[in-house]
């Protein structure tokens, strides 16, 4: 929960770089969310609104996370637009995310693995 809580305290920040663990933490917290919403949802009826509100409120930050997990592979956020090229772009993307952090600093900031350490 505490990688999570990371990602949506850093809302809108697009810059720096994001680890492995703060990307597929957010992610997965994020899924499991989605499934009790939607699950929630199916028992009494709803349309899918506070699905579709869940959504929006955590789009940004999941924009955001996407382009510092770039950053951290060394790449440029922009690298998220490939996501648009059916299904090649997810696949490409998704191999981008699965990379391991590139060693030392690069132009969007200090490795955050070696900052822990």
């Amino acid at each position: 929960m505490h990688w999570y809580l990371e990602v949506l305290k850093k809302y809108a920040q697009f810059s720096g770089r994001s680890r492995r663990t703060e990307y597929w933490m957010f992610a997965l917290i994020n899924f499991i969310i989605a499934i009790v919403i939607g699950f929630v949802e199916g028992i009494i009826g709803s349309p899918g609104l506070l699905g579709m509100l869940y959504a929006l409120a955590v789009l940004i930050p999941g924009i955001a996370v996407t382009m510092r997990r770039l950053h951290d592979t060394g790449r440029s956020g922009w690298w998220i637009l490939i996501s648009f090229v059916p299904l090649i772009g997810i696949i490409v993307l998704l191999i981008f995310m699965v990379q391991d952090s590139e060693p030392g600093d690069n132009q969007h900031g200090p490795n955050p693995k070696e900052a822990v350490l």
